[in-house]
């Protein structure tokens, strides 16, 4: 108990080192720049202060069981007794990782369905559409590219393929999507790709590529273990221009 107590404020120190610049900039703009005291001071420093706990218990329960847990299963759904295969057998098709991509497709939908950043754009995109643009259909639009995506990254590390290979043949097709989509969806499309990659979506994605990476055959992580977080943000751009022009088209009919 006294060890995780020091390692915590061990970590509370390093993140209330990261959040001081963000301070710094705030204030240094308040007081120099608009020339006025902070409105409603006692609740601006009590903020700061779930936030630094706040950060500070995330980054903990990472390193706890996110990580770990990613990298456990990874390794568990490639291991030479839950595929059936001949441990000296260096002949691994990629049909045998067929589990890897089921999961890895879907703790993409899950995260993104559970990424607050997303429900808040969504709901505030609805509001402000006037409920032309709905919510839980957007999210699961956003959830759906999450998953492919990451089903695709995850066949990407098992076969070895370049990362570029998916990369810029998948933002040509943005590109073209976005030729032919409504404009009021444009750039909550292209947002929806950061959106994603917050706080619950990439510390799983990490997890999981560098597990993958790991437990595969002939795979390096530092070279195929990254690169998961860019399918992750590209898909649902996709999947996203993809939702807006099949409702123009269905509206049309």
């Amino acid at each position: 108990m006294i060890e995780w107590m020091v390692n915590f404020a061990l970590q509370l120190l390093e993140t209330c080192k990261d959040i001081l610049p963000i301070v710094a900039v705030i204030i240094g703009f308040q007081l120099l720049v608009i020339r006025k005291p902070l409105p409603r001071l006692k609740k601006t420093l009590i903020g700061f202060l779930y936030v630094l706990l706040g950060i500070a218990f995330f980054l903990e329960g990472l390193d706890m069981a996110l990580f770990p847990l990613g990298s456990i299963m990874a390794s568990q759904l490639t291991t030479p007794e839950f595929l059936g295969i001949n441990p000296l057998d260096q002949t691994i098709f990629w049909q045998t990782y067929f589990w890897i991509y089921i999961f890895a497709a879907s703790i993409g939908f899950a995260t993104a369905l559970a990424e607050p950043s997303l429900l808040a754009v969504a709901l505030k995109a609805e509001q402000i559409s006037g409920g032309t643009i709905n919510a839980w259909g957007l999210r699961i639009a956003v959830a759906i590219g999450v998953g492919f995506g990451l089903a695709l990254g995850s066949f990407r590390i098992v076969t070895g393929i370049e990362l570029y290979y998916f990369i810029i043949p998948g933002y040509v097709i943005v590109l073209i999507q976005t030729r032919f989509t409504p404009k009021m969806i444009i750039g909550l499309a292209y947002d929806s790709g950061g959106i994603t990659t917050s706080m619950v979506t990439v510390p799983m994605v990490t997890a999981l590529g560098l597990g993958l990476a790991e437990a595969v055959p002939g795979r390096n992580p530092l070279l195929d273990g990254f690169g998961l977080i860019a399918f992750a943000s590209l898909f649902p751009i996709i999947a996203v221009l993809g939702y807006a022009q099949i409702a123009q088209w269905l509206n049309r009919t």
